[in-house]
């Protein structure tokens, strides 16, 4: 047996429960072709299946249970941390927080199965307050389905492979080298689709510098103002419900389903929570598809327009989601920032037409 094949088999357990542990507490190392090596080496023996589930289960419990603790207490800052240690976690923290509005707790049986959703969904269950126990109850039960799903197959490959003596012997010479080449791929392919995705939307960003220019600029000629929409979720909005002034409240759903809301004669500005602003990227790669060419992701999302200075303003009426949009969206007050303290003791200010 190869030196490499023999030092997993002997610290097999360890190993899963290290390597499963430190993917879900957000490092982007995949656990799958760990998994699959394993069910394949029970064929064998060498590893035997119940423990090597109970390893993985033991990882997931520890990991889930930590971003849950964190998440209840220290809610969005958590997710932002997040964010920047996974490729996919920005996008799917707008992904998640939709799952549990729409799902509940059965977002976590399914959630280890989609990259970055399975970080994000045990702080957001934190955030949103769900009790520790019913939490655990779904999460070790989608643990289980996950683990499950990639040590069988495994096992079914392994037992296929034991039937060929020849073909069994160059998978225990060249097992090492196939793990390695899986994880590599698997880097490589969320990798590579990162960089892509960032190569598309560099162009497409505006600066909170350039959208402020824009706003005075329109104020200045009376002009029509840029629309601005805040695409974040409800429970993004609990740290600091206020909003970027003449912006409204609409879901990315919404907007997906309904693209006649946005105005063609003016410039639209998307802008979220993410901190690389995917979810407003993607979506405004997503409108251009449609026809929608003059829209635009904000660069830093709300905090890179709140650590620029610039001024927020109270959101008065919240948005229904529909296809025809009559309410009304902030007031512009491009000469005054409303500090949090003050913001909620103003007076209410007459709101514009939306179109």
């Amino acid at each position: 047996m190869p030196i490499a094949l023999a030092f997993f088999v002997h610290y097999a357990y360890l190993i899963l429960f290290l390597w499963v542990l430190v993917e879900q507490l957000g490092i982007p190392v995949p656990s799958v072709p760990l998994l699959l090596t394993a069910g394949t080496l029970s064929a064998t023996g060498r590893i035997h299946h119940l423990p090597a589930l109970l390893s993985v289960l033991a990882a997931c419990v520890i990991s889930d249970s930590l971003w849950f603790t964190m998440g209840r207490r220290y809610g969005n800052a958590v997710l932002k941390l997040l964010c920047r240690l996974s490729f996919e976690a920005s996008t799917c923290v707008s992904k998640t927080e939709g799952y549990f509005t729409r799902r509940g707790p059965a977002t976590l049986l399914f959630s280890k199965f989609i990259p970055g959703l399975s970080t994000v969904a045990p702080p957001i269950a934190g955030q949103i307050g769900m009790p520790y126990m019913r939490f655990m109850l779904w999460d070790l039960a989608g643990s289980l389905l996950w683990a499950e799903a990639f040590l069988l197959p495994g096992r079914f490959f392994g037992d296929v492979a034991q039937k060929s003596a020849p073909f069994f012997h160059w998978l225990g010479h060249f097992a090492f080298i196939i793990f390695i080449l899986m994880v590599l791929g698997v880097m490589s392919y969320r990798f590579l689709k990162t960089r892509k995705f960032l190569q598309q939307v560099r162009e497409l960003r505006l600066e909170p510098e350039e959208l402020k220019a824009m706003m005075d600029l329109a104020e200045a000629q009376g002009n029509k103002a840029p629309f601005i929409v805040d695409l974040r979720h409800p429970l993004d909005y609990k740290p600091d419900p206020r909003v970027i002034p003449g912006s409204l409240r609409i879901g990315p759903n919404e907007i997906r389903q309904h693209s006649e809301i946005i105005p063609r004669d003016r410039d639209v500005v998307l802008y979220c929570t993410c901190p690389s602003e995917e979810t407003s990227a993607k979506l405004a790669l997503q409108l251009h598809k449609l026809g929608v060419y003059r829209v635009r992701p904000l660069r830093g999302g709300f905090e890179g327009w709140k650590d620029a200075g610039y001024p927020l303003v109270d959101y008065e009426v919240d948005t229904p989601a529909s296809a025809v949009l009559t309410s009304e969206i902030a007031p512009v007050s491009a000469h005054a920032e409303l500090p949090a303290t003050s913001a909620a003791a103003s007076e209410p200010k007459p709101a514009l037409p939306l179109l």
